[in-house]
């Protein structure tokens, strides 16, 4: 038989045809006002997000979050990339979870929704964008895509309106015969009527569209008309010259007579790269140089040329460490409140700090064929990202490339930390067993 009804007394009515039922009632969405936080999504900790507690449908199935949930975010990579918080139905796990989609490296497309009929339905709570390099997600990474249901058509009298309305209900007042909705502060009509008088943003005039007249219907119209722009053939023109002097004009160097065949050049320069046939080296004649070189020479001020070399850096002059700058322009290094923002705490394992493996090794020379600088000791960039990521640098490629050795110290810290707080510990236990 092709006819089914449901559902009926002694009769089994399936899952799958409860939520065909249930879906007409309701549209799959959270059931909350626009404003209302139900299953929205906020910044956390790290690459954790916060999904705020909620009602939703998903595909005429029921879901109740009464907790905030904790939902992580993959590690970042090289590239930006747009990951989706969503709901997932799974029937047959009998279940709907909070999940991730992870989208496509180097792609600012979020990936696709799976919303089958019968099967997995996946519904968007917001998207992440995830930043390349990045350890922490942000409120502005986040832009919500909840859809908003429970709002439903409705027909009443003045007297009779729903007493807890959503933002946005709409229904149609018998009483007045006119439709209207819920502000979320009081009730207005969908299509207000408006005299022309009370009509604001009206034209003051009205272009004219496109018409014609006869001439016979035209009042003030002149006796005559001068002529407008037109071309004549130039034998009809009268009184024309007989000459013309030239106006301004430009001929190609070819067409010249009468040219020189040098010319002495005038004072000008030339960019270095512009020189050919230069010397790759050259021999320094007698010269000297003053004990302080111009204000601004970077170099000098980092290479301590600044300074003759007798001077010690007592007085009271300020002093600073120096940072090279990626386009490779030198910074002073400054620590102060009023140069920075965001101010938080940080947790640093002190396992990872002292598991960090001093190394000696060979540096390769700048060109090839050049002297290795021998048995330079120090820690190595790679095995460093695997336990301490946080003070390695990468390259605009992306590459692991350096380390920031001036915030080893600062690690450090949590082992120091870690260390007293075990001897402070160990000392109070140690008194204990000797009282």
């Amino acid at each position: 038989m092709a006819i089914t009804s449901y559902p009926f007394d002694a009769q089994v009515v399936t899952e799958t045809q409860f939520s065909q039922m249930f879906r007409e009632f309701q549209d799959s969405g959270v059931v909350a006002s626009y404003e209302a936080s139900g299953f929205l999504v906020s910044a956390g900790t790290g690459m954790t997000v916060n999904v705020q507690p909620g009602l939703a449908f998903l595909r005429g199935h029921f879901v109740n979050s009464t907790a905030i949930e904790p939902v992580t975010i993959p590690a970042s990579g090289t590239a930006v990339r747009v990951d989706r918080v969503i709901l997932r139905l799974d029937p047959s796990l009998n279940s709907i979870v909070l999940a991730v989609k992870q989208g496509t490296a180097g792609s600012s497309t979020p990936p696709a929704l799976t919303q089958t009929d019968t099967g997995i339905y996946e519904m968007a709570l917001a998207q992440i964008t995830v930043n390349a390099n990045v350890t922490s997600i942000t409120a502005g990474d986040i832009a919500a895509t909840r859809s908003i249901v429970g709002t439903r058509v409705g027909s009443w009298a003045t007297s009779t309106r729903p007493a807890s309305p959503r933002k946005g209900q709409l229904g149609f007042n018998n009483s007045t015969s006119t439709w209207e909705f819920w502000t979320g502060s009081a009730w207005a009509a969908l299509i207000s009527s408006v005299d022309w008088a009370n009509l604001s943003g009206k034209p003051a005039t009205f272009p004219p569209s496109t018409h014609a007249h006869v001439w016979a219907d035209i009042a003030d119209r002149p006796t005559s008309l001068p002529p407008s722009t037109h071309t004549h053939d130039w034998t009809q023109v009268t009184g024309k010259p007989t000459s013309f002097p030239p106006t301004t004009h430009g001929h190609a160097w070819s067409e010249l007579t009468g040219v020189p065949s040098t010319f002495a050049p005038a004072t000008h320069s030339h960019s270095w790269s512009s020189i050919t046939s230069k010397p790759s080296t050259f021999t320094p004649s007698s010269h000297s140089h003053s004990s302080y070189l111009e204000s601004g020479d970077t170099i000098s001020w980092a290479n301590g040329s600044k300074r003759v070399h007798q001077d010690s850096v007592s007085g009271s002059g300020t002093y600073y460490a120096v940072w090279v700058q990626g386009d490779g322009t030198f910074a002073r290094n400054t620590s102060s409140r009023r140069f920075k923002q965001n101010i938080r705490d940080i947790e640093i394992d002190p396992e990872a700090v002292l598991s960090l493996r001093p190394r000696v090794y060979d540096r390769r020379p700048k060109e090839e064929g050049g002297d290795y600088l021998r048995d330079e000791f120090g820690l190595i960039a790679e095995e460093v990202a695997e336990t301490l990521p946080e003070i390695v640098t990468y390259d605009d490629e992306g590459r692991i490339d350096a380390l920031r050795y001036d915030l080893l110290g600062v690690a450090l810290l949590s082992v120091v930390q870690d260390q007293a707080d075990r001897i402070e510990r160990l000392e109070a236990q140690l008194r204990e067993l000797t009282r």
